[in-house]
Order: structure tokens, then C-alpha cells, then sequence
């Protein structure tokens, strides 16, 4: 994304690449997991809700492996679509490991050990991050595994530990769960999805519960016994498992070492992450980052913004500043969650008095139409002004939803005139609308 927004304002450019165009997002991520997620919600459809939709099957097979075919398709597409937008904006794709010799220049080298010096006016660190390792939960590819050996697999275990109940941890988790597999999911913390509010955590829990998820909270790993066919797992409970795989989904490492940062004088904040300003500038003027090595928010979209903004601060262009806290997150599960900003308990210990609005979709008629009624917004505004300080959805393509009340809370934008825009009916943004009436204690239709 930087590179093609710093190609498009006029700068010649160069991307250094040791694996993959697109990254973590395209190859490995949030493509080819999505493409999984609906060949699961497929099966969720055809499994639980035939007798309500009026059909019925004999003999029904599911082929995991069609659906991985499928997903690494979707990867692969728009992974060459990237090679194409290289091409049309002049954009040089080198492949190979970049490690700076020093604030200027870089060496490269490829997979056959072949090496060149690159040199630049300004350079752009966007070295990622990867899966987080536990003490005893060290992964060996086969067992013990990360997202990266779960998603590039063409099968599901039979059973399974699930360690962390975010976003990764919740994704995978379903999709095995409707493909057979017997989950077990641990969470350190008390609830699962622990980032989100209280009320979505309740929800999800109730809902993997009738998935045939086992959900542990509170809970970790105290034992790994790996010396049989599979693995036996003792809990912090002393509650025992014996599955196929356990896959570790907790957090990330940014990818920091051995790419020269001493040699260019780059520093590390505290956290061992590369600290940089509100223009993605390092402690190196014209050394900038990006992305999930800044440990900011580590999220694809994010680190897009990122690029683009980090891009036009090089071109001298007109750009904007970024607000973390702001930005949106979605997990793709079914019902989905999106949310941004405060929570309800965060908005209160940062000092706001609040209005709070919540419409549940059982009361929207598209919902009903789609015979998906679990769910809710919820919108949290200031009392004092009526700016939107956060937004927590759950139900059907809440992801979708979302865009309309990031954007308002950007321009400053009230609940009041949110409500007062007029949504096309029926639409699943009618819960927004009537979402943002609730704050002022004036929901239509509940």
C-alpha cells in the first residue's frame, strides 16, 4: 500500500520482498481464513438450520480439502493482482532479506544467496510480526502449532486445543467446530473475547456453547504430554484432553532482529517494538515504519493506513493523523463483531459522562428475513456533546455496518444525526439508525 501511494505522488520505488506480495494479509491471513469462514458458515446453514429453510439432504459430504483449494484461490488472485499494480505504477519488486549497512543504504539478499546494495532517500520498515510463542507451548509445526501451519493445512483435527479467544483463536475455532472438529478453547482472562464489552462476550459464549465448544476461562495449560500419537493436555484445573493438535493463538513478536536497525541507528521503544511518531517517522527522520512492527494496532487495515499516510508524508503531500484508539476491528465469525473506540467501561474511566444506545437485530426485519436474529449495536456517546466515542455490534455482516459510524466519529458527527440520516428499508443499517435514536432514549420500533 505505501509503496503504490508513493509511486502514484511521483517518487520512484522500490519494495523489498523476502516471501510474499501482499504479506501476511493476503497469503496467509484475512483472505484465505475468510474464504474458509463461509465455507463453514455453509455448513453451519446446511447442518442446523435445514428444517427452517425448508430442505432437507441425504448422504451429505464436506470435503475440507475443496474448501482450502478454494481459499488459497482467492490468496492466489490477489496476490498476482498485487504483481499488477507493481507493474502499472513503475513500482520495483525485489526480491530477497533487506539489512541496512547504514541509514542509507540496504543489502539484499535472495533465496539463492545472491546479494545487491539498494540506497535510498527514504526508507519504510514494514517488517511485520509473528505468532507468539508460551513457555511449554513452543511450536514444532505439527502438534504445536501457529495460525501460519492451521491455515496451510488441507485437513481439520479430530480434536483440538484453541489457546487465546481472540479474533484468531474465535475464527479458528469455528471453522473447525463446523467441520467436526471437538475444540477446547482456553482464555487466560475471564471471558471470551475479552477486548470487546461484556454483553458480545456473553453473547459469543452462549453461542460456541451450542457449536459444541468446550470454553475454559480463566484457565492456561499446565502440561503437554506429546509422546503418544498425539498430544494429552492437562489443564490449569487439572481438567485432561487428548487431541490432534493444540494451536497457539495468543499474540505477536515484531519482527525487529537481524535487519541492521543498529547499523541505521534505529531505536526500539520499551516495549521492543520501533517507536514512532504521529507521521511514522523513527528516531531516523527519514527512516519511517509501518505496520504491525510498531506494535500500534495490529490489524491489515491498519497497517495500510499507515502505508498511506506514511507515503504521503515522504511526498510532501496533504495527509491525515491517525487515531489508534478509533480505528475498527472485526472478528469474522457467525454472528460477526465489529466494534471501535471506548468501551462502556473505558469511555467512564477516561472521565465521560455517557449516553448509551443499544437495538437488538431480532427487531430488524432484514435480520429476520435472513433468519439471523442474534445480536446487537450498542453506541456510546458523549452525554455533554453527543460525539460517538465507540460502537459494539454483534450479528449479521456487522463488519459492514461499521464504516458508517467510524466515519461519522471522524467528522464529529452526533448520534442525533446519524438517527436523522435516512437508511433504506429493510436493511441491517436500520439497527444503526435506530441504534443511534437510543441514545437519546428514543429508539422507534422497541
Amino acid at each position: 500500500m505505501a509503496a503504490i501511494r508513493a509511486a502514484q505522488l511521483g517518487l520512484k520505488v522500490a519494495c523489498i520482498e523476502k516471501q510474499w506480495l501482499g504479506g501476511v494479509c493476503l497469503n496467509i491471513g484475512c483472505i484465505p481464513s475468510k474464504a474458509l469462514l463461509k465455507n463453514a458458515e455453509i455448513i453451519d446453514t446446511v447442518q442446523n438450520r435445514a428444517k427452517e429453510l425448508g430442505f432437507s439432504y441425504d448422504n451429505l459430504k464436506i470435503d475440507y480439502s475443496v474448501a482450502f483449494k478454494r481459499s488459497r484461490d482467492a490468496s492466489n488472485r490477489l496476490v498476482k493482482g498485487i504483481g499488477s499494480l507493481f507493474r502499472k505504477n513503475k513500482v520495483t519488486h525485489i526480491e530477497g532479506t533487506a539489512v541496512f549497512n547504514d541509514p542509507h543504504t540496504v543489502t539484499v539478499t535472495d533465496n539463492e544467496g545472491k546479494t545487491q546494495s539498494v540506497s535510498g532517500k527514504n526508507f519504510i520498515i514494514a517488517t511485520g510480526a509473528r505468532p507468539r510463542e508460551l513457555p511449554g507451548l513452543e511450536f514444532d509445526g505439527q502438534k504445536v502449532v501457529s495460525y501460519i501451519e492451521a491455515i496451510m493445512s488441507d485437513s481439520v483435527p479430530s480434536a483440538a486445543v484453541v489457546v487465546g479467544s481472540g479474533a484468531i483463536g474465535m475464527e479458528f475455532t469455528y471453522v473447525w467446530a463446523n467441520y467436526g472438529t471437538k475444540v477446547t478453547m482456553v482464555e487466560l482472562l475471564d471471558r471470551m473475547l475479552p477486548r470487546e464489552e461484556p454483553e458480545i462476550s456473553k453473547e459469543m459464549e452462549k453461542i460456541y456453547k451450542k457449536m459444541g465448544v468446550d470454553f475454559k476461562p480463566k484457565t492456561t495449560i499446565k502440561n503437554l504430554d506429546k509422546s503418544g500419537a498425539g498430544v494429552k493436555v492437562t489443564f490449569s484445573d487439572d481438567s485432561v484432553v487428548e487431541v490432534d493438535k493444540v494451536l497457539v493463538a495468543v499474540s505477536f513478536v515484531p519482527n525487529v532482529e537481524n535487519i541492521g536497525l543498529e547499523a541505521a541507528g534505529v531505536q526500539l521503544s520499551q516495549r521492543g517494538m520501533l517507536a514512532i511518531d504521529k507521521q511514522m517517522r523513527t528516531n531516523v527522520p527519514h527512516i519511517y515504519a509501518i505496520g504491525d512492527v510498531t506494535g500500534e494496532l495490529m490489524l491489515a487495515h491498519v497497517a495500510s493506513a499507515m502505508g498511506i499516510v506514511c507515503a504521503e508524508v515522504i511526498a510532501g503531500h496533504e495527509t491525515i493523523e491517525l487515531n489508534y484508539m478509533m480505528m475498527p476491528r472485526a472478528t469474522y465469525t457467525v454472528p460477526q463483531v465489529a466494534s471501535f473506540g471506548y468501551t462502556e467501561a473505558e469511555a467512564k474511566a477516561a472521565g465521560y459522562e455517557l449516553k448509551i444506545g443499544n437495538f437488538p437485530f431480532i427487531a430488524n426485519g432484514r435480520a429476520l428475513g435472513m433468519g439471523k436474529k442474534d445480536g446487537f449495536v450498542k453506541i456510546i456517546a458523549d452525554a455533554k456533546y453527543g460525539e460517538i466515542l465507540g460502537a459494539h455490534m454483534i450479528g449479521p455482516d456487522v463488519a459492514e455496518l461499521l464504516p458508517e459510524l467510524t466515519l461519522a466519529q471522524m467528522n464529529e458527527l452526533t448520534a442525533e444525526e446519524i438517527a436523522r440520516n435516512v437508511h433504506a428499508h429493510p436493511t441491517l443499517s436500520e439497527v444503526i439508525m435506530e441504534a443511534a435514536h437510543g441514545v437519546e432514549g428514543q429508539p422507534i420500533h422497541i
